[in-house]
């Protein structure tokens, strides 16, 4: 089941981008336990001259030179009441960038106020970027899939399929093959920008592989570092089934399939297995044919254009023979 975050307190942001953002506390006055929801952020100029009406009072609110500028330039009576009725709104945070002065009747209503204040050293659109990025991250759709997740020539291959029906064992021998193990068993996909979606390993896990009769197996400790990924692009998912005599299976491949998977559709091979069968080449051939249909080649087309040729040249000839009365 899908699930996307809700909100992230204050003080998860400060722990998390601290370093990054080169934060320092300004007011704290426990109001680190204020929630962000919004994965934008504002600059809140107009609101500080003002106008209100279409204030988005629940983002974090950057002050940069302009904002700052501004305060600075008012009387000291009208600077006090423009940031009082800013203050008024259930703001989360507020971060003063360019490590600009920060003006003195802002914090004293924030602690009166109890909204978190911070101020960053980068400047204001470096803070933005990486703010929006960041957030982007946190409030991405995502959810668990049962399967294992291994880049295969580059191509990220989903295996999936029932319990038991082997999984595991292919990508312990597609490791063995010099292919790389993302995620076994838990598949944690989360949906990034321009439909892309990103599997990652489980930090439980963490890289190993559990195999019946053997038990649990160390990928890194065993094949080394080349064997492993972090996280991968989910590109193609390969579903493992029991193979059935009466099911019609795909022969030439002319028909697409797709799944969905957080709104995003990634092609779809449905793979018979029974004893004997090569399951781990096929996974291989798989991975390299949507590395020819990402290129433009699409193998079964280019085929099947080959043969309509056949037959129309057969049929050319079959009708110039009709006519040759010599």
């Amino acid at each position: 089941m899908a699930n996307q975050r809700k909100y992230i307190t204050v003080a998860k942001f400060f722990e998390e981008n601290e370093k990054e953002l080169k934060l320092e506390i300004i007011v704290n006055e426990s109001g680190f336990d204020r929630q962000i929801t919004e994965t934008e952020i504002h600059r809140p100029g107009l609101a500080l001259a003002g106008f209100v009406d279409v204030f988005s009072y629940n983002r974090i609110q950057v002050l940069g030179n302009t904002e700052v500028t501004y305060l600075k330039s008012l009387p000291a009576e009208v600077r006090r009441h423009d940031i009082q009725r800013l203050l008024e709104f259930q703001i989360p945070l507020i971060v003063v960038t360019n490590k600009n002065p920060v003006d003195s009747e802002l914090i004293k209503q924030c602690k009166r106020k109890k909204i978190p204040l911070l101020r960053s050293a980068l400047v204001s659109t470096e803070f933005v970027r990486y703010v929006n990025e960041y957030l982007s991250d946190v409030f991405a759709p995502q959810i668990v899939v049962h399967g294992t997740l291994i880049d295969v020539y580059g191509i990220g291959v989903l295996l999936t399929g029932r319990s038991g029906i082997g999984k595991s064992e292919v990508a312990l021998d597609l490791v063995e093959r010099g292919h790389r193990l993302v995620s076994d068993d838990v598949v944690e996909i989360v949906r990034k920008a321009r439909e892309i979606l990103i599997g990652k390993t489980n930090s439980l896990l963490r890289h190993h592989i559990e195999l019946r009769g053997l038990g649990i197996v160390d990928v890194q400790s065993m094949f080394g570092i080349r064997a492993i990924r972090i996280q991968k692009r989910v590109e193609i998912e390969v579903r493992l089934e029991d193979w059935d005599k009466q099911e019609d299976y795909e022969r030439l491949g002319l028909e697409d399939k797709f799944v969905d998977i957080l709104g995003v559709k990634i092609p779809l091979v449905r793979l018979p297995i029974f004893p004997g069968k090569n399951i781990t080449v096929i996974v291989e051939t798989i991975a390299l044919n949507q590395l020819l249909k990402i290129h433009g080649i699409n193998p079964a087309k280019k085929f099947n254009e080959l043969q309509m040729k056949k037959i129309q040249e057969k049929k050319k000839l079959q009708q110039y023979l009709k006519s040759d009365y010599e």
